[in-house]
């Protein structure tokens, strides 16, 4: 029997491209590390129809954002019945659409900031005034894309006079966008794999919050505090709290839901269902302070991949 092979998707068109990368260039390391062949796919540069006809054993999932994380690479996947790691189709899209996933976080009675939905069809005529306060929200709110992460295009607004301004900015690129309460309080992070919370980390951003700069650049000195400071009680809480977010959007492999933590509550912002692998991100960080090296999580991720996800 021959070495595995596995194909490695990186790049992609995404405004998360340089992320995917880097995530990729760390699972290669480690796949190569492992005693597997590796063979790199970029759908930028060629079309996802060649996957078809490319002989691998397993297909390793390293895109962020659109196209790698919100069901479409997934749906052809499936279509070619190539084993792959991560969640699946449907599961990818509803936790890429925050309006989707917020629904579902309801429904189930996960508490997420207060928010509302808009989209090109009712940008001509927003009264943020009206809306806001028939949702029962307050200033500062938030303002973001609905399908978009690593915090791009995320921002914090004080009063009407910013959210206006940031609106008209953010219409010119997106077709829709959500607005929520703004939760102060600690950054809270919890890794999950196969469906199970492994540990929760608090951020501490020297920035204004955790925005894309914070989570990718050195530079930008976040403070990653693991395990959380806070109570153990809470603790088991949040952990508690995602996995059942995990099992009501039906992720699979590994994944990462993002929290706020006020006043002894925890708010939902998102579940994340590709999340980083870079030296900096936080599930080979929560895993490693578990004693699950670089090494065994992607193996792990392989030996977890399948297709009907």
């Amino acid at each position: 029997m021959g070495k595995k092979k596995i194909i490695v998707l990186q790049g992609g068109e995404s405004k998360e491209r340089d992320i995917s990368l880097k995530s990729a260039r760390h699972c290669i390391n480690a796949i190569k590390k492992i005693g597997y062949k590796v063979i790199t796919f970029d759908p930028k540069f060629s079309s996802i129809f060649e996957l078809k006809n490319l002989d691998a054993d397993v297909i390793f999932n390293a895109l962020h954002g659109k196209g790698g994380e919100d069901g479409e690479i997934q749906s052809f996947l499936e279509y070619f019945g190539k084993p792959y790691t991560h969640s699946g189709v449907v599961s990818s899209m509803v936790a890429m659409n925050k309006y989707l996933s917020k629904k579902l976080f309801l429904k189930n009675k996960i508490k997420t900031p207060n928010y509302f939905f808009i989209n090109q069809k009712t940008f001509p005529n927003i009264n943020f005034l009206k809306k806001i306060k028939e949702n029962k929200i307050k200033f500062p709110v938030v303002i973001k894309p609905n399908d978009e992460g690593s915090s791009i295009g995320v921002r914090i607004c004080k009063n009407l006079k910013v959210l206006k301004k940031e609106f008209l900015n953010l219409k010119k690129y997106y077709e829709n966008l959500i607005i929520e309460s703004y939760i102060p309080g600690k950054e809270i992070q919890v890794a999950l794999i196969g469906g199970k919370a492994i540990g929760a980390i608090e951020l501490r951003p020297k920035r204004k919050f955790y925005d894309y700069e914070a989570k990718y650049k050195k530079s930008s000195k976040t403070a990653h505090i693991m395990p959380a400071k806070i109570p153990p009680k809470k603790y088991k809480e949040v952990l508690k709290i995602s996995e059942k977010i995990n099992k009501v959007l039906g992720c699979k492999g590994i994944s990462r839901c993002d929290f706020r933590f006020h006043n002894g509550i925890f708010f939902i912002l998102e579940l994340n269902t590709q999340p980083g692998m870079t030296d900096l991100s936080l599930v080979p960080e929560i895993a490693r302070y578990k004693k699950i090296t670089f090494l065994k999580l992607v193996k792990w991720m392989i030996n977890d991949a399948s297709i009907k996800r």
